[in-house]
């Protein structure tokens, strides 16, 4: 069953891409509020499920990653700001750099999902952020996952070489 109720994605491409992708995708309405840990683990192996079944190994997860994941969905969580623009200004390359990891690849955003399984699917039907997803180059991811005070859940993949 879909709603009326619209869910937005954005994403940052692979460097040097500068492509920022806007998707309307309809999601189902009831969905029992689920744990951001597990928000988090279901997006990570829903996401190495796709790279696999696509010809991509797949990405481990890693903790800077995941760090800066979640600095930007708390941002966005915090602000109702939907965007790769965080805190200050700061990038999602500048997000990674400050959580100590060397090499950015990518971000994918999305806020409004109420399951892991929602997030991917809407995430591989858009070109951009399937583009990232199967970035095949790219070798770590860190997810976040952030509920707002009003219960929307603000999404952030960042992918590093």
């Amino acid at each position: 069953m879909r709603t009326k109720i619209t869910k937005r994605l954005a994403l940052i491409a692979t460097i040097p891409a500068t492509l920022l992708g806007l998707v309307m995708v309809a999601a189902p309405a009831s969905a029992a509020v689920v744990s951001e840990t597990k928000l988090q683990g279901d997006i990570a192996y829903l996401t190495n499920k796709q790279r696999v079944a696509n010809g991509c190994k797949a990405v481990h997860l890693d903790a800077r990653l995941t760090s800066a994941a979640r600095v930007q969905s708390t941002y966005m969580a915090r602000t109702g700001a939907f965007s790769h623009v965080g805190s200050g200004g700061s990038t999602f390359v500048a997000r990674q750099k400050a959580a100590h990891y060397p090499r950015p690849a990518g971000e994918n955003i999305a806020f409004g999902f109420r399951t892991g399984v929602d997030v991917v699917k809407a995430w591989m039907a858009s070109p951009e952020h399937r583009a990232n997803i199967l970035n095949c180059k790219a070798t770590a991811l860190g997810v976040g996952a952030v509920y707002s005070a009003s219960g929307n859940t603000y999404f952030t993949q960042e992918f590093g070489y």
